[in-house]
Order: structure tokens, then sequence, then C-alpha cells
């Protein structure tokens, strides 16, 4: 089985988490959410030694995309969204850049639309596509193992949010139990802001769930 690293950086002033997610034996990589601070970002990259292979976005909400021209144009790599997330990346009302006084794109198109049930591969890593709309029509979730990369689906003790353009806190909620609580209890969750968790956890204790 190959071996899974996970590196978190934390960025923006929302606190974002933007992972390096990376094959030990190769060292190829992803990057999840690079949402800002694109310096800090590609230090750690280049200091953990890895070949980014993709950028995949967990949805399309300023704090999370807005390091992916950045990303790109280091690393010369494909960015990677939902299909249904495609006018995030371009319209600054959707992302919610306008609120934090942001005109304008902040990310170039995407490369590759994902769907649910597709899989990213890098490495001998594969990630699978869960689509889990809710904070907004087209987030995603990556499942590889027992490590889940929830975006802004499921933190520790709390959801996402839904009352955003294109949220819908009935379909956050189904997605979470029809998609995320199916998996096993010893499922680590790296969620988009604060720690990580475990899906076997949150069942327990979540009180939005």
């Amino acid at each position: 089985m190959p071996e899974l690293a996970v590196q978190a950086i934390a960025v923006s002033p929302f606190q974002t988490n933007c992972y390096l997610a990376s094959d030990v034996s190769t060292g190829d990589a992803v990057i999840i959410d690079p949402g800002d601070e694109a310096e800090v970002i590609v230090n750690a990259v280049r200091s953990a030694g890895l070949t980014v292979r993709a950028i995949i976005n967990t949805h399309g909400h300023a704090d999370h995309i807005a390091a992916n021209g950045a990303m790109k144009n280091e690393f010369r790599c494909p960015i990677m969204i939902h299909e249904l997330e495609v006018e995030y990346l371009s319209d600054p009302d959707l992302n919610l850049a306008s609120f934090i006084g942001h005109v304008g794109p902040i990310s170039p198109p995407a490369d590759r639309l994902l769907a649910d049930g597709d899989e990213i591969v890098a490495g001998n890593l594969r990630f699978t596509v869960l689509h889990t709309p809710g904070h907004t029509p087209g987030g995603i979730c990556l499942s590889i193992g027992d490590a889940l990369f929830a975006g802004d689906t499921l933190f520790a003790g709390s959801i996402g949010r839904s009352d955003f353009p294109g949220g819908s806190h009935r379909q956050l909620l189904s997605s979470i139990r029809e998609k995320l609580l199916l998996l096993p209890d010893e499922t680590i969750v790296y969620p988009g802001h604060g720690c990580e968790t475990t899906i076997g956890v949150e069942r327990a204790t979540n009180p939005w769930l």
C-alpha cells in the first residue's frame, strides 16, 4: 500500500488549511486548497522535495483558491475543481472575494473538471472525489485510504456554513450522512479549517449530526 504523507499549512486571515498530500516513496504530491500566502506554500513544497502533480480545490471560495495562479505558474500543473464550481473561480460575488474588497477573478480557469467518483493520481496515490454539495453546489471531499480531505463540509465538532450563495443546509447534512458517515470510524478527517478529527469522533459527538 502506498504511504501518504500530509502537511497542513494554515494560510490567509481565515486560517484555511492548505494541504500537501504526497506519496512517500515517489515524492509526487497534490496541493489541496492553496488559499493564500503562495510563498509559504512554495517554500514548504521545496523544503520537502516534492513534485506537484495537481492543484485541487475542494470548492471555489476565495480563501481556498487565491494562490491557484501562483501555484500553477510555479509548478506547471493543472488546477482541478468540481464542474459545478467553474464560475466560482471567476465570479467575486460567488467566491466571496468581493466581500473582502477584491474585484475580478482571483484564479485562472480550471484545467480539469471533476465529478463524483473521479480519481486523481499522484505517484502511487489515488484520491477519490466525493461530491458533497451544501457548503457550495460543487463542494467535494477527497478520500484516500484511511484519510479524508473534507474542505468546508465537515469540521471537528461542526459542519460547513450553508448561508453563502449556492449553499443548502439540507443538502450539506445529506452529503455528510450519505457520503462521509459511510466511511470507517478510524478515517482521519483533514478539514478546511481547524484541527483534524476522525469520522468516529464526529459520528459520536458532533452536535450537528
